[in-house]
């Protein structure tokens, strides 16, 4: 029991270390991208701290595989490096009775990742869709920059100098909109004094609404232009509703999936599920790779074992599009990808049984 929890904690306190640093490698990459997409008014920068949590499970769902993979390779190292296992195989400990102590923390490792690929990551990806697709669908005043000119979808371009003293009223508005069907539509140009945004509750339907302004017609290569002067004139930008669900399999919840013929659902489905179980595939790998010599340090088998992970999630990535695809029958699927590291693992396992672990 001694040995179980010593063993435990160090690789468990070896993978939070690892996942740390590739969870802020990751959140840190995606943020500096949403953030410029804040500067570019794309979304206002309240909602950046809800796209990044909604984000967090299918970074946990690729991330602790590879960082528990990567806390068996260091800690377990780091015991033949101060011949710690020496002594284990002095009093008895063999490789399958450490496989069998590795396996319990790996469970753990493999329910959490299963509750993430299964159920919180869809929750996430689609929470983050709506937030992004109701953003994209209105132009809020408050991701407004006074002096920049900012794309807001559907062909509009605003612009502004400024707000009033509360933050409401927009002052000296310039909105320029593309004709939705190609050249032979018309250009609108329009500039008002003030501006502000007004929302319909029996609709949910979004305003904008002009005061003491101008707008201009203008058909691309003619040299007329019609003029229209307006004391309020109102632009609809959209509704503020809750995006519906995706009929894309990345938004499908699971049990969907599962009852879904068509080739994205099932090829969407056989990824959720083969996430926790590449957990224990590597977990088994792992193990003997650990295995160093300690005048070469516990990092000359690092490289060579994140090539093969990088196989292993290149070749289960490249099945999974061909499932999707339909260009590879479902009924075999990712399988063979994880039953081929399995037999790896299981051969790897046999060789270290076999030579023992002087």
């Amino acid at each position: 029991m001694i040995l179980f929890r010593y063993l435990t904690r160090e690789v468990l306190l070896t993978m939070s270390a690892v996942a740390g640093v590739l969870l802020l490698v990751i959140m840190g990459g995606r943020f500096i991208r949403y953030f410029a997409d804040v500067a570019e008014g794309e979304f206002p920068v309240t909602v950046l701290g809800n796209l990044m949590l909604f984000h967090l499970p299918g970074f946990m769902e690729l991330v602790l595989p590879l960082a528990f993979f990567l806390g068996i390779l260091l800690a377990y190292g780091q015991l033949y490096m101060n011949s710690e296992i020496t002594v284990m195989v002095a009093c008895g400990i063999s490789p399958m009775r450490l496989l069998q102590i590795t396996l319990l923390p790996c469970a753990v490792v493999a329910v959490l990742v299963g509750i993430c690929s299964l159920w919180l990551a869809p929750w996430g990806s689609m929470a983050t869709e709506g937030i992004i697709q109701e953003q994209r669908s209105r132009l809020d005043a408050s991701v407004l920059t006074p002096g920049r000119f900012q794309d807001f979808g559907a062909g509009r371009t605003a612009y502004i100098t400024g707000f009033s003293d509360d933050g409401r009223q927009m002052q000296n508005v310039f909105v320029h909109e593309l004709g939705s069907r190609g050249d032979d539509l018309p250009n609108y140009v329009t500039r008002a004094e003030q501006g502000y945004q007004q929302v319909r509750d029996e609709t949910g339907s979004r305003f904008l609404v002009l005061e003491d302004g101008d707008r201009f017609s203008v058909v691309p290569g003619d040299l007329q232009a019609e003029h229209l002067a307006f004391e309020r004139y109102t632009i609809r930008l959209g509704e503020s509703k809750t995006l519906s669900a995706s009929d894309e399999a990345e938004f499908q919840p699971t049990k969907a999936l599962w009852r879904s013929e068509a080739p994205g659902a099932k090829a969407q489905w056989q990824w959720r599920m083969g996430v926790p179980l590449m957990v224990f595939v590597l977990a088994l790998i792992a193990q003997p790779l650990s295995r160093v010599n300690p005048r070469q340090g516990r990092f000359a088998k690092l490289l060579p074992a994140v090539f093969l992970y990088v196989a292993y999630l290149s070749l289960l990535l490249a099945a999974v599009d061909a499932v999707g695809s339909g260009s590879l029958p479902a009924a075999i699927g990712v399988w063979p990808v994880h039953a081929a590291f399995f037999a790896l693992g299981l051969a790897l396992v046999w060789r270290l049984q076999r030579k023992g672990m002087r």
